[in-house]
């Protein structure tokens, strides 16, 4: 009987990507993996099958920088450049999906919005609170009835003189039940979508908790439900208006997600390879089985592959270069790569691959969230089509 051991992750890196990161990138990727393998591994299987969120795994998120690591030092964010960012991400899904999530909604989807279309004032109130950890934030976008076409959004906003008064309801949200502040899209009286900074406490704001989820089981998933709730005028997000400014901040996530679904894939790879090493059949370990090394070969030219493309992604990213179609195939590839390889991983497992002795399961059915969020892997595909040919077909 094989017993899973304590997390002895080591990484594949078959191209010596290694090569092409700075001295700073390593440091930042290994304080990230030794949070993760003190962390998050020890705890993740009970916290995933008790559907548990730990809450005070956010305070620790910050004090490791993890949140808005782009954000700059003026409002207590890293600094950093967005191959750190990614490596950050890749680190923390390789522990577990729903723990990444917390943290990418947290800074490209809150924090980052607050940065690029806020003032100053709102800059300096929230940012700092959000990078420490001291609050946690969520990012309101997909409604009940659209989802993978925002622009029909119904959640809107009245000028009430002094305040605006937003009614509507949004869903699957990552992070609102403990969530402090909230970043609605909404629309205003002239059909224009803007930004809105929604604090918890204002009357009318709810933010129901969503059960019985068989994926992100730990992370906290709910709606946001505005019931005329009265928001002060200086929480308008005055930076940018129009479907664009969402998507600029989906475009940083996606991004994130790229480079986090990988490490999922890497930890499933990891896993299978140990595993085949250990486990002995017909009088051999089944790793000297051609159908196995078929399967590990194949994983690991996937994991390269899409290494190399995240990679340069970043460098683009860097330079201000990089297109929503780009990243588009990014966060598509590595999806439906680290899918394959959870699948294939848990094969290797045997009947041991279901339980949670070993992580393939748990990557698999967070995975199947995240090939959904923030783009579907069909929408993804499209947008690429239509950079293809010019013709959008989902309009």
């Amino acid at each position: 009987m094989i017993t899973a051991s304590k997390d002895q992750f080591e990484s594949p890196d078959f191209y010596a990507l290694d090569g092409l990161l700075t001295e700073e990138h390593k440091l930042i990727r290994q304080s990230v993996r030794d949070f993760v393998k003190k962390e998050i591994s020890p705890n993740i299987e009970e916290w995933a099958q008790n559907a548990h969120f730990p809450y005070e795994i956010v305070k620790k998120f910050g004090d490791v920088g993890a949140f808005g690591p782009t954000i700059p030092e003026t409002y207590g964010g890293g600094g950093l450049d967005y191959i750190s960012y990614g490596l950050i991400m890749q680190e923390i899904e390789r522990g577990d999906s729903g723990m990444r999530s917390t943290a990418s909604v947290q800074g490209s989807l809150v924090m980052y919005p607050i940065y690029k279309f806020g003032n100053e004032a709102q800059r300096n109130k929230y940012l700092p609170k959000l990078a420490s950890g001291e609050w946690l934030g969520c990012f309101g976008l997909t409604e009940p009835d659209h989802g993978s076409n925002p622009s029909g959004m119904v959640t809107n906003f009245k000028d009430a003189g002094d305040h605006y008064v937003l009614n509507g309801a949004k869903m699957w949200i990552s992070n609102s039940p403990k969530a402090d502040v909230a970043v609605v899209w909404a629309k205003s009286e002239e059909g224009r979508i803007h930004g809105l900074i929604v604090e918890r406490g204002m009357e009318g704001f709810s933010t129901p908790e969503t059960h019985g989820k068989w994926s992100l089981r730990a992370s906290t998933t709910g709606e946001l439900v505005f019931d005329n709730v009265k928001v002060p005028k200086e929480n308008l997000l005055e930076g940018k208006s129009g479907l664009g400014a969402p998507m600029m901040c989906l475009d940083s996530a996606r991004f994130g997600i790229a480079w986090g679904a990988i490490g999922a894939a890497m930890d499933c790879y990891d896993s299978a390879r140990r595993y085949s090493l250990e486990r002995h059949q017909f009088g051999k370990p089944i790793g000297s089985f051609q159908l196995t090394q078929k399967k590990l070969s194949e994983m690991l030219t996937e994991i390269t592959k899409s290494q190399l493309l995240n990679y340069r992604l970043g460098q683009l990213f860097n330079e201000g270069k990089a297109t929503t179609a780009q990243i588009s195939m990014a966060k598509r590839n590595a999806v439906e790569v680290a899918l394959n390889i959870a699948r294939e991983a848990r094969q290797i497992h045997g009947g041991m691959g279901i339980t949670g002795e070993y992580p393939m399961m748990r990557h698999m059915a967070n995975l199947e969230s995240v090939v959904t969020y923030e783009g579907t892997h069909d929408i993804h595909l499209l947008i690429l089509g239509k950079e293809i040919t010019g013709i959008p077909a989902f309009e």
